[in-house]
């Protein structure tokens, strides 16, 4: 008799591309929500999780066969992996794949931010141009500003090399300084915030990062201050920014992810110096395909070999 293949569910909303990988090679369980409508026999074999950010300790404690959850995105601050630790359950995530995208982003962000490109093409766009004359002089401009990158990660690297060839001044806050880059290192977001004049918000979900970026923060920003998130909503007290941009505490912001996505304040959005986008850092076709494979593979290599290629820090395996 033939050995079944490996049950992987695949938990709320994913690419459809992980499915069409996982085809053929697993026995594949698409699971919406709770494991109620599951056969208890399928809830026994599952042996694999591949999802979007939800694997709650609950959903963990359920299933006494798994081995790897395999997550979709770099950020997994939605799975508990103190859970997936204590039984030993490997965690990977897609580094790298997506660094260059979000990268991109944020500079194209920080850019219409600082210089009202989509109110301009909409000036155009309304008939105003022909109609009203030129679009108004941007008060604005990247030329000579200090750039602080709040965190420095694969990403926030990926940020600083785009930023050179701009002419920008270069500086960070981490934890700890890096030894490997010539930026300026300042030991505390005040710090920096102070320092700088344009901040990029690029650090996962943890404690120590919600509403770290508070009024204060903005503050010592100053009023020709420039804030860009495209880290996460969590680390942005949007309350406090809506109240400097709409007092000129500082000059301006753009924000690519929310508290609540995707819901965001109607006050908010009220702000006129303020530039949004859907959370769409990483949301290329060649990128997000990039990210499906890299779960697949984990799955594979984890199946086959016994070892991943991904696995976050939390849960450490051997990696191929």
């Amino acid at each position: 008799m033939a050995e079944s293949l490996p049950v992987i569910l695949l938990t709320g909303r994913i690419n459809p591309r992980v499915r069409e990988g996982l085809d053929g090679k697993f026995e594949v369980v698409t699971v919406d929500g709770d494991l109620s409508s599951l056969d208890e026999s399928v809830i026994a074999r599952a042996r694999g999780i591949a999802g979007f950010n939800a694997a709650p300790a609950e959903l963990i404690d359920q299933l006494p066969a798994l081995e790897i959850i395999a997550n979709f995105g770099v950020g997994y601050d939605g799975v508990d992996t103190a859970a997936a630790a204590k039984r030993n359950i490997i965690v990977t995530n897609t580094p790298d794949v997506l660094n260059d995208e979000v990268a991109d982003t944020t500079i194209g962000l920080l850019l219409g931010t600082v210089r009202r490109l989509y109110d301009a093409e909409k000036w155009l766009r309304d008939g105003k141009w022909e109609n009203e004359g030129p679009f108004a002089l941007s008060p604005l401009s990247l030329r000579d500003r200090h750039v602080g990158l709040y965190g420095l990660g694969r990403i926030g690297l990926e940020i600083a090399k785009r930023l050179e060839p701009f002419k920008v001044k270069i500086s960070y806050h981490t934890r700890s300084e890096r030894k490997d880059v010539s930026y300026g290192y300042y030991s505390s977001l005040g710090e920096l915030a102070t320092a700088v004049d344009t901040l990029i918000c690029i650090v996962p979900k943890t404690p120590e990062t919600h509403k770290a970026i508070d009024a204060d923060v903005l503050k010592a920003l100053g009023p020709n201050g420039v804030m860009i998130n495209v880290g996460r909503g969590w680390s942005v007290d949007e309350e406090a920014l809506e109240a400097a941009l709409k007092s000129g505490v500082i000059a301006a912001a753009g924000l690519d992810v929310f508290q609540d996505e995707p819901k965001v304040p109607a006050g908010l959005l009220d702000a006129p110096n303020l530039s949004v986008l859907p959370h769409i850092a990483s949301a290329s076709v060649p990128t997000r395909n990039a990210m499906a494979d890299l779960v697949v593979a984990n799955l594979v290599s984890w199946f086959t070999d016994g070892a991943v290629l991904t696995p976050v820090a939390e849960t450490p395996a051997k990696t191929r």
